[in-house]
């Protein structure tokens, strides 16, 4: 499907047509802020509810759906398939990868990163307790140098292991938007939803003490005043309905 024209949300037909980094379904008249491509898969073992979360309903025209038997191959046909504006719906955060590369290689796009997750994402095979590369996309983008740590920001993580710890330390990555956003054209925020308190939504990997809703809505507007948000990923979600008022009010704080 080509990036320019997508399934409108509220009429189902392929009417919703690329204005810019906007969208307009020429049928029934609604603008949307952005293109929608969902990534239905999970990397580990036992995701299959976080890839069928990929489905759920939001308010966004389909410009594509990603689903390669790889992360190399996903990765590469989501960098492919990126509207100018893209909300990228997982799936796990492995669909974050595909994002961050495809906007990082675009023209005038010093590219910072703000990574919101109550996990690191950090570790390595070698590293790694569990083997799955739901625990890894965030150091796979900083190992590539698709982004640098001077420009990553890791907000809401309390849940790290060992080998996590010790990359932080080494790398000094913390939460500070101020040192990651300082000296960037545009920013991709990776909204992995369970950083939220568990009261808060259904998650695949539910942590205690996270934040409400509310502080994560200011965090997103923080990060758009700072810098350009040129493109959003929500992962972790499980594919309950009851879910989609706080990933619309998410979206919309971050201006999408």
């Amino acid at each position: 499907m080509s990036a320019l024209r997508a399934r409108c949300p509220d009429c189902r037909t392929f009417t919703a047509v690329a204005i810019g980094p906007d969208y307009q379904c020429h049928r029934c008249g609604r603008e949307f802020a952005a293109g929608l491509v969902r990534v239905p898969r999970a990397w580990g073992r036992g995701g299959e509810a976080m890839a069928e979360a990929a489905s759920l309903a939001v308010p966004y025209p389909e410009t594509a759906v990603v689903e390669e038997a790889t992360l190399d191959d996903q990765s590469a046909a989501l960098a492919h398939a990126l509207p100018e504006r893209p909300v990228v719906l997982g799936g796990c955060c492995c669909a974050h990868v595909g994002a961050v590369r495809g906007l990082a290689t675009r023209d005038g796009h010093h590219l910072g990163l703000v990574w919101i997750d109550a996990h690191g994402d950090l570790n390595t095979p070698e590293t790694s307790p569990s083997g799955n590369l739901w625990g890894m996309p965030l150091r796979m983008l900083l190992d590539d140098d698709i982004v640098s740590a001077e420009n990553t920001a890791l907000v809401g993580v309390r849940s790290l292991d060992p080998g996590e710890s010790a990359f932080l330390e080494a790398t000094g990555i913390d939460d500070s938007l101020d040192r990651a956003l300082a000296n960037v054209d545009s920013v991709y925020v990776a909204l992995d939803l369970d950083v939220l308190d568990p009261s808060e939504i259904d998650v695949f990997v539910p942590e205690p003490g996270g934040p409400r809703i509310g502080e994560i809505e200011e965090l997103l507007r923080d990060v758009s005043r700072r810098a350009s948000v040129v493109g959003i990923g929500v992962t972790g979600l499980l594919p309950v309905e009851s879910n989609l008022p706080a990933v619309t009010r998410l979206l919309a704080a971050a201006g999408f």
